[in-house]
This record gives structure tokens, C-alpha cells and sequence, in this order.
């Protein structure tokens, strides 16, 4: 809002010119100006080089979980999770398989899903893109808000429909087959009767009118529990069918995204069913893989299996990359391998008990450029990039890009709300990575807080913030280890700054352990504190299903809610 006038003042009034003015103060006063974000990070087990012809897992670093991907001619199109952040559902493309371009968001408008209350790893599971006659269809769950949905577009980088729900499915990751004239719809749901124990799950089809955008026709089951229900298999879900040879093949993730996760295969000559899964199961996984060996990849599956147009079959999968036991704060991140198939027709894409190789003979596609995220984001553009997400749907104004700086504003804390705070986050993608700022921002009132955090979720984090203790500008930090702490979390540590001066702030990860620094003039750090518990901000600790993002954040509890 601009600044009242004096004309405005004999019109409206001195009462309420005061209130607007006041208000018009509150605002100014509570945003920060963020002049550019720097990422770098690297892995350790990234040190040898690439051999001509070679490339890396993982193809998408840091939280991309749950891939789905599908091939229109020579293109390849992939859609990842990302619950309760907005935007959501990233939308990839690749000449290669191996280096990816986003290319948009499939959940781009405030109006098409709503976050609010969700806590982080609610909101949107996990996402399935399929293609046919000139449509793009993704499937995808809002969980706690609203079921299973369908939105289409004919060009991939956007705009998507708005959701089309589809409340004759329960359950969570539907996904088409296109069968002839004829498509089914798959879905994750509870068995037929009662479960007979925790996490006793079954994959169901059912006939979709694609035109009229409903299921048809009775339900079936194609599983019940997983491959084998006399061992108690648990979350059979991520349901796929492709054709081959004159079989159908179900393929589907078991064991839970922990560390027994694992991919499994069954076919069919019959769309219906009856299904015959494979004796060798399963054909992905790493449980019961040593825990010392150096740079283990664990908790593989949720695998979607392409054919490229050369007869190469390939799969992207689900991974983690722990730096200490079941420790990772990068999330899942999503991976590629080659497909072999068995001389009776059954596809392996990893022998049991080997481990995931990071770096693999690149698929027999010509290598094709990719655009990434800059390292360092300027702000110059008219509108943040697509890698840039908020937490849950936003309500409002809360930035803007202005002058070459990202401007901040809002009265939701990062921590214990359900609302939308003024947070802009990209992914951590390394086990070891550094994210700086420089913040301009003078704390008018007592709350007030601005700079930047590292995020697992709204109940386990650390900020990093210019703020206000007893009338003086104080650079702080402060960690939230749990839903008990405050909801700002509890000081570590401070430093008198210079009120209003620009400030550098830096977070460095080394694995479990997280660096704070800040610095008044460029390159002269000074570290506020060292080696903090990064572990709270890991998967095994915080729950859920997210990885840490590194984000540029600002409250004031004086600023007007929702303006």
C-alpha cells in the first residue's frame, strides 16, 4: 500500500488516515529485502570423475521423490511429489534420461489445491504423467485435502486444469493404462474385508471413461498385500502396468520407503488379471546390504520402468543417500538405471544383493543440455524460477521481486503454524552444501525476524535472522528440535549487529553437522556458532516424507495478517 496522503486524510478522515498510516508503517517496517541466494554443495562420493559416456546417480539431487515419467517421441517427461510445498508437482523433460530441465510447476495457482492446516508431508503424494493423443494426464492424491484428482494440459510445461476429483477411487497413487481403445485406472486402497495386519494393502483397476473423466464398471483386486501374503508383505502401492511381448506387467513398490523398501514384478495375459508374480522378486532393492559399506544408497523402489525409442529399457526409482546410518537430510532423491530382461521375459533392474552403482554407462540416447538452478539467484527476473517453493498454498501477497532484490513480508511463523509463512526455499542436494544471503532488514518491533533457515519441517529447523532483543539489532540463532520447543524455537546463540545495515548470513551442512556464520562486510565471516545437530533435521528424527530446503525467511507479528 502506498503511504497516505493529505488529501486522503481530509477525506477519510484523522481516524482513519492514522489507521491506514499506522498500518502502512507495520508493512514497511516488517519486510526484508534479500539482495541474491548462493548454493554450492558436493557429495564425497562424487570424487572420482566421469568417464566419457558415463553418468551419476543421483539425476535429480536433493527431494524429488516418487518419479514418474513417460516418453512422447524422442522427449521424456518426469513428475515428482512435493506435499504440502507450493508450487507443487515439478514437471521435468529430457532428451537423455540423464540431465533434466524443469520446465514448470503442475500446481501453479492458489485456487487449484489448498495446503492450509497441512502439516509439510501431507498434501500432494505421490504423481503419475501419462500422455495420449495430444493430452497430458497426471494423477496424484491430495491427501487431508480433497482425495484423488486427474488435471491435464496439452503442453507439459503448463498451464494444468484445474483438479478433477474423482471420489469413486479411495486410497492413494492412481494411475492410468491405456489399453487399446480402452483405459483402467490403478489404485493403492485397503484390501477386500478387514486388513489382517498393519499395512496389509491391495492394488485395484477399474474401467475409466477418459472423455467423461469417471470410472466405469466394477472394481477388482490385482493384489492382495503383495507377492507373497503369507509373509505379511506391507504398503504394496505406486501401481503400474505396462505391455510387452503379449504380457501385461504390474509393477509396484512393497516394504515401505524405508530401508526394506524394494520394487516388485508381476504379469498377466490379461489386463484383469489373473497375475503371476516373479519368483526372483524383487527386482529392486538394497535391504540387507551391508550398513558399512562406504556411500550406501538404501531405501530404493517406487520404480516406473521406459522404453526409449532405440528398445533400451530404462527405470527411475526412489533412493537415499544416508551419511550415517539411516541419517539423510536430503531426502529422496531420484535415481536411474538400466532395465534386463530374463531369458523367460521378466525384467530385473538391479540382481539381488548388489548395491546401486552411482555411476553407470549413459543410456544410448544422443547427450543433450539441461538448464538448472543457478547458483547464484540475482532476483532479476520478473518472477522467482521454478525451483523455488513456499510452504503450503499462499493467501495474499507475501513477495515480490523489486529493484534486483526479493522482498519479504508476513505475520505467519515458520514454526507450529498451519498457514502460509513468507518463506522462499530451494532444495539442500548435497550431503555437504552452503546456502548464503545478504538480507537488508531493520526490526522495528520486538518478533520481528529476517534471514535465513534450514528447513526440515515447521517443528524441526534452524533460522538464522536478523531480530530484536531488548531494543538493539542482534544477529540469532535459533533451532526448533520438536512440536514442544517455541514456535520460533530456542536461542542458541547472538551478536549485535548494526540496525539496518546489510547483513551476510551462511549455512554450511557437513553431514550431521550444520555451521552458522555471519559477516558485516563481504567475506569477513564470523561464525555465530559450529557444528550444530543437523541430525534433528534429518528424515529418521523429523518424520515425514520432505527433505531439507534452504530458504530466505521473514515474520513481524505487528504486520496486518494476510496483507
Amino acid at each position: 500500500m502506498a503511504a497516505v496522503s493529505r488529501r486522503q486524510i481530509v477525506a477519510l478522515g484523522a481516524g482513519m488516515a492514522l489507521a491506514l498510516a499506522l498500518a502502512d508503517f507495520a508493512r514497511a517496517a516488517s519486510e526484508a529485502r534479500f539482495d541474491w541466494f548462493e548454493y554450492r554443495g558436493h557429495d564425497p562420493a562424487d570424487a572420482t570423475p566421469l568417464k566419457p559416456g558415463e553418468y551419476r546417480n543421483p539425476i535429480l539431487r536433493g527431494f524429488h521423490p516418487d518419479p514418474s515419467l513417460t516418453r512422447v517421441g524422442d522427449d521424456f517427461y518426469l513428475v515428482t511429489s512435493t506435499f504440502a510445498y507450493f508450487p507443487g508437482l515439478p514437471v521435468f523433460r529430457s532428451r537423455d534420461l540423464v540431465t533434466w530441465t524443469q520446465i514448470g510447476n503442475a500446481i501453479d495457482r492458489p485456487d487449484q489445491l489448498d495446503f492450509t492446516g497441512l502439516g509439510l508431508s501431507r498434501g500432494v503424494f505421490a504423481p503419475t504423467i501419462s500422455h495420449r493423443d495430444g493430452t497430458f494426464y497426471i494423477l496424484n492424491t491430495c491427501v487431508d485435502c480433497g482425495g484423488n484428482y486427474l488435471i491435464t494440459a496439452t503442453n507439459p510445461a503448463g498451464p494444468w486444469s484445474d483438479p478433477i476429483w474423482i471420489k469413486e477411487i479411495d486410497g492413494i497413487d492412481p494411475s492410468f493404462v491405456f489399453d487399446g481403445d480402452r483405459t483402467w485406472i490403478l489404485n493403492n486402497g485397503p484390501p477386500e474385508g478387514t486388513p489382517l495386519y498393519e499395512g496389509h494393502r491391495a492394488i485395484w483397476i477399474q474401467e475409466f471413461d477418459l472423455a467423461a473423466r469417471k470410472p466405469i464398471g466394477p472394481r477388482k483386486v490385482l493384489v492382495n498385500g503383495g507377492v507373497d501374503l503369507s509373509t505379511k508383505p506391507i504398503w504394496i502401492e505406486g501401481p503400474h502396468i505396462f505391455k510387452r511381448g503379449g504380457w501385461y506387467y504390474l509393477s509396484c513398490a512393497e516394504g515401505g520407503t524405508a530401508e526394506g523398501h524394494s520394487q516388485v514384478i508381476l504379469r498377466s495375459r490379461n489386463v484383469l488379471g489373473p497375475y503371476e508374480p516373479w519368483s526372483g522378486n524383487p527386482i529392486l532393492t538394497q535391504r540387507g546390504l551391508p550398513r558399512d559399506r562406504p556411500h550406501p544408497i538404501t531405501s530404493a523402489g517406487h520404480a516406473q520402468l521406459v522404453e526409449t525409442a532405440r528398445g533400451e529399457w530404462w527405470a527411475s526409482f526412489l533412493a537415499t543417500q544416508p551419511y550415517a546410518g539411516d541419517l539423510y537430510n536430503t531426502g529422496r532423491e531420484t535415481f536411474l538405471l538400466p532395465v534386463k530382461w530374463t531369458d523367460d521375459g521378466w525384467p530385473v533392474i538391479l540382481p539381488a544383493g548388489q548395491a546401486i552403482p552411482r555411476v553407470h554407462r549413459r543410456p544410448d540416447l544422443p547427450p543433450a543440455p539441461a538448464r538448472t538452478a543457478p547458483a547464484r539467484e540475482e532476483f532479476g527476473g520478473e518472477a522467482l524460477g521454478p525451483e523455488w517453493m513456499t510452504i503450503r498454498t499462499p493467501r495474499g501477497s507475501w513477495h515480490r521481486l523489486e529493484g534486483g532484490a526479493l522482498v519479504l513480508a508476513g505475520a505467519e511463523p515458520l514454526g507450529g503454524g498451519k498457514g502460509q509463512p513468507a518463506y522462499a526455499g530451494r532444495r539442500q542436494q548435497h550431503v555437504e552444501a552452503e546456502a548464503v544471503t545478504r538480507v537488508r532488514f531493520t526490526p522495528e518491533h520486538d518478533g520481528d525476524r529476517a534471514g535465513l533457515a534450514a528447513l526440515q519441517s515447521s517443528d524441526f529447523f534452524y533460522a538464522l535472522t536478523i531480530t530484536r532483543r531488548g531494543g538493539a539489532a542482534v544477529v540469532a540463532l535459533e533451532r526448533r528440535a520438536g512440536p514442544r520447543d517455541p514456535e520460533h524455537g530456542v536461542t542458541v546463540a547472538t551478536a549485535e549487529v548494526p540496525a539496518g545495515a546489510p547483513l551476510d548470513l551462511r549455512i554450511t551442512a557437513r553431514g550431521g553437522k550444520y555451521d552458522f556464520a555471519y559477516a558485516r562486510s563481504p567475506g569477513r565471516w564470523i561464525t555465530l556458532a559450529a557444528a550444530q545437530d543437523g541430525t534433528i533435521l534429518s528424515t529418521k528424527t523429523a518424520g515425514g516424507f520432505v527433505g531439507v530446503t534452504l530458504g530466505l525467511y521473514a515474520y513481524s507479528p505487528a504486520r496486518p495478517d494476510g496483507d
